[in-house]
């Protein structure tokens, strides 16, 4: 089992919505939200207990990477959807162009 850390829970969720090719964008107040996979998904992909995983969002969120919405669920910050792209970018940059399509991934990139 891997170690957890900030870093291994962005990098699974972005693992995660290219396996399942479902990226979810949202943009308000100027700013761009990405809505990452639940703390169960990630459990479970990264194959270690739900509870591991907790005390992460609880850093996350104190960070300002992430903030939960009620009924919507986990959300990037501006700054966690900076580091969720930056990821993106160098790391799977192939695979999120060909779900988000070149002008789309390009333009993200463009606003962070």
């Amino acid at each position: 089992m891997a170690a957890l850390s900030i870093d291994v829970l962005f990098d699974a969720a972005v693992r995660i919505q290219l396996l399942e090719r479902s990226i979810t964008i949202a943009f308000a107040d100027n700013t761009i939200r990405m809505k990452f996979p639940t703390t169960r998904r990630l459990a479970e992909f990264l194959d270690v207990p739900h509870y591991y995983v907790l005390p992460y969002f609880a850093m996350m969120e104190q960070e300002e990477l992430v903030t939960r919405a009620e009924r919507v669920g986990i959300l990037t910050t501006a700054k966690g959807s900076r580091k969720m792209i930056n990821l993106m970018q160098e790391k799977y940059q192939n695979e999120s162009n060909e779900i988000l399509g070149p002008a789309i991934f390009e333009e993200l990139v463009k606003r962070i």
